[in-house]
Formats: C-alpha cells, structure tokens, sequence
C-alpha cells in the first residue's frame, strides 16, 4: 500500500478515487509511566516512554486507516494527515485520515 501527504503519487496515475478512509485509537497514559515522565520532566531530557506510546498510537491508527482502503480496493492513500485530540485529562485520540485511490 502506498501512503503519501501529497495529492499525487509520483509516476503512477490516479484512476478511481474510493472516498475517505480513516483509523483511529485512543491511548490512555499509565501511572508508571507517568511517574517517570514526572521524574524526567524535573531533570530534563525526552520522555522515551511517551514518545514510545504516541508512536505504537500512530502505527495502530495507520494500519487501521489502510486496512480500510484494502477493503475498498484501493492500492494507495494520497493526502494523508493525522490528528491528535486530547479526550480526558490522561487519554489522548490519534486519528490518521486521507483519500483512497486506485493508482496505476
């Protein structure tokens, strides 16, 4: 499957748009893990654990998204964006959307 921000894909043609195609999860943060980022937050650095978390969060939503576009018949997404949204306090929605399309 082919997935690209672009509205194009270099060197092949669109030949039947398929619609919107989307994937979402939702993650909630883990005590654990919060108490380390605590810990990191006060002597500085990237926190790994959510780094970690929001990445597994982006591949779940991904492969969800292009699941969605093989069950249509598509072999590529072209304008994929994806969105984060905070649902409560401790849980945030990573949601990646585009248009599916039959390329050739």
């Amino acid at each position: 499957m082919i997935v690209v921000t672009a509205s194009f894909v270099e060197g092949k043609k669109i030949t039947k748009t398929l619609g919107l195609v989307k994937g979402n999860t939702i993650r909630a943060r883990f005590i654990f893990k919060d108490i380390v980022a605590l810990i990191k937050n006060m002597l500085g650095g990237e926190i790994e654990e959510y780094t970690k978390l929001m990445a597994e969060s982006r591949e779940q939503a991904l492969d969800r998204m292009i699941k969605e576009a093989q069950a249509l018949g598509a072999n590529a997404v072209i304008n994929c964006r994806f969105s984060t949204s905070y649902i409560m306090q401790s849980a945030a929605e990573i949601l990646v959307y585009g248009t599916a399309v039959y390329v050739e």
